[in-house]
């Protein structure tokens, strides 16, 4: 019992350095990232992501073999880490070792050329999953008004699972708030047309429509939501402030 709490302890706190660490990088205050990014790798030497992120850290710090050391960590952790491997191909560089940097480069470029094909063959419990990885860090983007980012992660899950109608409402929704209209339109209209009974598309197609000056659509697709179902009170409001009944 006393061995599993003190686990339990040590990896709670290993989740707080993972966090500020990120965090620090994230700001790129890479001087502060160091001390919580070396602690975590103390304990868990296999997070491949963490040791690209400490060796971000220490090539900005002009610490350039340290931070070689950490991109071939991270690449024998994940051979298929491009990222790592592009920051391994500048380490190279800036030692010297061109043709090394020269090779490490070309497998990059290699890998990201067959990585639609590597998605292909992912069942589809490892898609969701990481589909929904990346709608959580959209989320999380868009609460920071980082809409760009947030608008490339939705993407991405949408490029592991198209179906998936929530995140592309969530989408359009941030293209919407980002200024982008007729691209909001586009993606709730392929909802819409995909899936007519998921209401909130339609209730957001509405909103846009009606910000776009497209007043009688937007009208037609509240009326639209109540045909399905007539209780809703979001499109009886939104019906009702655009001087129409519930009807």
């Amino acid at each position: 019992m006393g061995v599993h709490w003190t686990q339990a302890i040590m990896e709670s706190e290993i989740r707080v350095h993972i966090n500020a660490g990120r965090e620090h990088y994230l700001a790129a205050e890479y001087q502060k990232a160091l001390p919580h990014l070396t602690k975590v790798l103390e304990h868990h030497d296999d997070f491949a992501d963490i040791h690209n992120m400490l060796g971000i850290c220490l090539q900005h710090l002009s610490r350039t073999d340290e931070a070689r050391l950490n991109f071939e960590r991270a690449l024998e952790l994940n051979p298929a880490y491009t990222e790592a491997a592009l920051n391994l191909a500048v380490c190279y560089n800036e030692l010297g070792r061109y043709d090394d940097a020269k090779a490490v480069y070309e497998r990059a470029a290699e890998g990201r050329e067959s990585r639609a094909t590597a998605v292909d063959n992912l069942d589809g419990y490892v898609r969701g999953k990481l589909a929904n990885l990346h709608r959580e860090l959209g989320l999380a983007y868009e609460g920071v008004g980082m809409l760009a980012q947030a608008v490339e992660q939705f993407r991405c899950a949408l490029q592991l699972c198209p179906t998936f109608v929530d995140i592309r409402t969530k989408l359009a929704t941030t293209l919407r708030d980002a200024g982008h209209i007729d691209e909001a339109i586009d993606e709730l209209i392929g909802v819409r047309d995909a899936k007519p009974e998921y209401l909130a598309a339609r209730l957001h197609l509405g909103v846009t429509f009606w910000s776009a000056k497209r007043k009688d659509e937007a009208r037609a697709e509240w009326k639209a939501v109540l045909e399905f179902e007539p209780d809703n009170a979001r499109a009886q409001m939104y019906l009702r402030m655009a001087g129409e009944g519930s009807t």
